[in-house]
């Protein structure tokens, strides 16, 4: 990353100096707006693009109707915009295509985009290229802010005040995050599958990024306290199953910003530590593939806050 000036170079050497990690510079950037204050950048090299695309569970639709339930007695009309901020490879965007004439996924990354480009198969939904922070809309002009999992990497103090500028009054914010703590289920051996998946995060945390504390939970819910709005709607745990193999299961938490740490600090630990729990998740449930199917839980939380 080539540093615009000496604030930039200072800014890194302080977030070196505090968090006494070292930052690799391709992959984990800090990227400046144009008020002088950093938010994370990640996600963004072609091959984790399409790990994060083949990988990466889809967003429940469940969340996107109770969404579309907190707004529809707001608004007794079909809605005209909505704005996914940091929609990444378009998963989550392309599922407010049938409640909104127009849907606009945002995100910094030109490779995520590309990818949501490519797959978007709806004519109502486009993409712009923009940080969270510096939404390319007129004040009042947005029906929906949402941001499906991705919220926390954002400045987030000025991410809600671009959020209320955009919306119209009455139009929604809504924000959207899961536990990285996956549960699986197989039959008698779902006990010892999820001590493995213990074993795996509790690996993977001595890596977490700084800028995310040590809970998700308590960044998004900290956001919805500070939102001023007096309708709002807050749920700390939607339960998501999905069946998936012992593959995509790894392939996911492959995924994680501590995983892609590891991996581009010690690429031969992280392969070591990824095929010795797929081969222990195998041997619990007495199985040669790891093509096997199983289930997969996964902990959502959301907020829903009306703008008045």
């Amino acid at each position: 990353m080539q540093m615009e000036n000496k604030h930039d170079t200072l800014t890194l050497l302080s977030l070196l100096f505090i968090t006494g990690k070292r930052v690799n510079l391709e992959h984990q950037q800090q990227v400046r707006c144009s008020a002088g204050i950093m938010a994370i950048r990640l996600y963004e090299e072609k091959d984790y693009v399409a790990a994060y695309m083949q990988y990466r569970t889809e967003n429940p639709q469940e969340v996107i109707n109770r969404m579309m339930d907190f707004m529809k007695p707001k608004v007794q009309q079909k809605f005209n915009l909505a704005v996914d901020v940091g929609c990444g490879n378009g998963k989550g965007t392309k599922l407010l295509a049938p409640f909104f004439h127009q849907v606009v996924g945002t995100d910094v990354s030109p490779a995520q985009l590309e990818n949501a480009q490519a797959y978007s198969l709806c004519p109502n939904v486009t993409y712009r290229q923009c940080p969270a922070e510096e939404l390319p809309f007129e004040s009042g002009q947005v029906d929906l802010v949402t941001s499906m999992t991705a919220a926390h990497w954002f400045d987030r103090p000025r991410f809600l005040t671009e959020a209320d500028r955009v919306l119209k009054p009455y139009g929604c914010l809504a924000l959207l995050g899961f536990m990285s703590d996956m549960e699986l289920e197989y039959g008698n051996a779902t006990s010892a599958l999820n001590n493995i998946c213990e074993e795996f995060y509790a690996a993977l945390r001595p890596f977490s990024h700084p800028y995310l504390g040590s809970s998700l939970s308590k960044i998004y819910f900290d956001m919805f306290e500070s939102c001023t709005y007096p309708d709002k709607e807050w749920n700390d745990c939607l339960r998501v199953n999905s069946t998936v193999t012992i593959n995509s299961f790894i392939g996911m938490v492959e995924t994680a910003s501590g995983y892609q740490k590891l991996k581009h600090q010690e690429a031969t630990e992280a392969k070591r530590l990824s095929d010795d729990i797929r081969n222990k998740l195998m041997a619990a449930m007495q199985v040669s593939s790891p093509e096997t199917e199983l289930t997969m839980v996964v902990k959502y939380f959301y907020m829903f806050a009306s703008k008045p």
